[in-house]
């Protein structure tokens, strides 16, 4: 058998990983863990997020990465028709579970925000907290969100900038495991320029605005908070795998992770933490109306 590689190998190994490839790894790593366990200690902030946006009343409002339900839930209680998407498969089947539990209709679809099943001007409001800024492809992202936002709509979203802890604990994890080739950074998200190029074409009244995630708070100390990430955030938990299965030393990580939080976080009297690094920008902007 021949050791040469042909044309078509050599293109695969420069060009690296597909889309379709990237997206099942990426579907993969948010389904592993515990998420909607995970969140539970950001819920109070995400609600405080949302009330925050001030979305008129009664409105049809998409949800972009929503997870297992933190801000489609309480957008439901504010009396919006919501609908809410996630890839995590396990996730939309728990935020169906809990809807239905609280006695709420919500729609919650398994998606691809890059390819979104729903007509054109379908939605007044889309929100997206901390959600489709990890779609790979921004571009698509904003010409879906775009087109079934109808013309004067509005689009929230609240999305990781470079400077704040989750930033320095993704940029510990590509240690481990380094994006494919021609990834996108998705705190790029968190960049007021790259935001207004990214929306300008489709949007105005485009307002950026830095700020820090409200009442992120642990009843823990900082090593528990590395051990919940670990354990139950997919991204870092198969950070943590990898080494393991590469029989690698999960110490230095696990340092990093925690000089992190412990750098920008505050132990109360009992014992809990509140954590002060959530840093996000919080965007506000309108759909053209001439759409």
């Amino acid at each position: 058998m021949s050791n040469s590689v042909t044309q078509n190998q050599a293109t695969n190994i420069m060009s690296g990983p597909s889309m379709s490839e990237i997206k099942a790894k990426m579907k993969a790593t948010w389904e592993d863990g515990d998420y909607a366990n995970f969140s539970k200690y950001m819920q109070d902030g995400a609600i405080e997020i949302l009330h925050g946006w001030n979305i008129e009343p009664n409105q049809r409002v998409l949800d972009i990465g929503c997870g297992s339900g933190q801000t489609a839930i309480p957008a439901a209680k504010l009396g919006h028709q919501v609908v809410g998407i996630d890839i995590a498969e396990n996730l939309i089947d728990y935020a169906i579970e809990e809807a239905k539990y609280q006695g709420l209709d919500v729609q919650f679809d398994v998606c691809d925000a890059e390819d979104l099943p729903y007509e054109d001007n379908s939605f007044d409001v889309v929100i997206s907290l901390i959600g489709a800024m990890f779609a790979p492809q921004p571009d698509k992202v904003v010409s879906e969100i775009a087109r079934v936002l109808r013309p004067g709509g509005k689009l929230y979203m609240a999305n990781w900038t470079s400077t704040g802890i989750p930033a320095l604990m993704f940029k510990s994890v590509a240690g481990v495991m380094p994006p494919p080739p021609g990834f996108i950074p998705p705190v790029l998200w968190g960049d007021d320029k790259t935001v207004q190029q990214r929306l300008s074409q489709n949007f105005s009244n485009i307002q950026l605005t830095p700020k820090v995630y409200p009442k992120w708070q642990y009843p823990f100390a900082v090593s528990e908070i590395v051990e919940l990430f670990r354990t139950h955030f997919g991204p870092v938990k198969r950070a943590f795998d990898k080494l393991y299965g590469d029989k690698m030393d999960q110490t230095p990580l696990r340092q990093q992770l925690h000089d992190i939080f412990q750098e920008r976080s505050e132990t109360l009297a009992d014992g809990s933490t509140i954590v002060n690094g959530g840093d996000y920008l919080d965007v506000i902007a309108i759909r053209h109306t001439n759409a």
